[in-house]
C-alpha cells in the first residue's frame, strides 16, 4: 500500500506567516510604547524640576541651594547656602555643594519627593533611564548662562529627542547642551551622554 506523504498547504503556511507577523508587530509596537513612555516621563520630570525651582524662588525670594535662611524658613536641619545669588558647584557629589543643597531645599519645601536629609550623591534623584539628575547649578554652556540641570547617562535617542523638543536639536548650542558629544551632532548609539538643560 502506497502511503501518501502529507505536508503543509500554501494556505496553511500563509496563515502561520501572518500570525508570526502579527506577533512580531505586537512586540515591536509594545517596545515602541515603552520607549515613548520612558521618554515622556523624562521630559515631564525635567519640567517638574524647573517648576519646583521657580516655585521655590517665588515663595522664598531666593535660589534653592543658595538660600542662606534655609535653617530658619525651611527646617532647622536644612543646610544654609551662602546667599551669594548663584548656585555654586556643578555635579552634586559633595555634601556642602550648593548644587546638592538644591535637592535638599526643594524637598524641605515639599516641592519634590524624597528624603531631604540625603546629602552628596545620595541627594540626586534618578531619571527613567537609570542615571542621575546630578546637580542644578549656575553656569554657562554653549554660550548661554543661567541655571542648568545636569542629566547623566542618557541614550543618544533620548538626549537628541529632548534637545529637539525643548531646543534646536544641535548638541553644542542652545538651552539643551550635550557635555560629552564633542560637536554639534549627537553620536550614534551612545548610552552615557550627559546633557545640561537650561531652566
Amino acid at each position: 500500500m502506497k502511503h501518501r506523504q502529507s505536508g503543509f498547504t500554501l494556505v496553511e503556511i500563509a496563515i502561520v506567516l501572518v500570525i508570526i507577523g502579527l506577533l512580531l508587530g505586537g512586540v515591536l509596537k509594545g517596545q515602541e510604547m515603552i520607549a515613548n513612555a520612558k521618554y515622556k516621563s523624562l521630559r515631564s520630570e525635567v519640567q517638574s524640576y524647573a517648576a519646583a525651582f521657580y516655585s521655590f524662588q517665588d515663595r522664598y525670594r531666593a535660589l534653592p541651594g543658595d538660600f542662606d535662611q534655609a535653617s530658619v524658613k525651611l527646617d532647622a536641619a536644612a543646610p544654609n547656602g551662602n546667599g551669594g545669588g548663584t548656585i555654586n558647584g556643578g555635579y552634586c557629589n559633595a555634601a556642602g555643594d550648593e548644587s546638592c543643597m538644591v535637592w535638599q531645599h526643594l524637598r524641605y519645601a515639599g516641592l519634590i519627593p524624597g528624603d531631604p536629609t540625603d546629602t552628596g550623591g545620595d541627594a540626586n534623584p534618578n531619571h527613567p533611564y537609570g542615571g542621575p539628575y546630578s546637580g542644578i547649578y549656575s553656569g554657562s554652556n554653549g554660550g548661554r548662562s543661567g541655571i542648568w540641570l545636569i542629566v547623566q547617562n542618557l541614550s543618544t535617542e533620548a538626549a537628541q529627542r529632548l534637545d529637539e523638543d525643548i531646543d534646536d536639536g544641535v548638541a553644542n548650542t542652545g538651552s539643551v547642551f550635550c557635555a560629552n558629544c564633542g560637536g554639534a551632532t549627537y553620536p550614534a548609539n551612545r548610552t552615557n551622554l550627559q546633557i545640561r538643560v537650561l531652566f
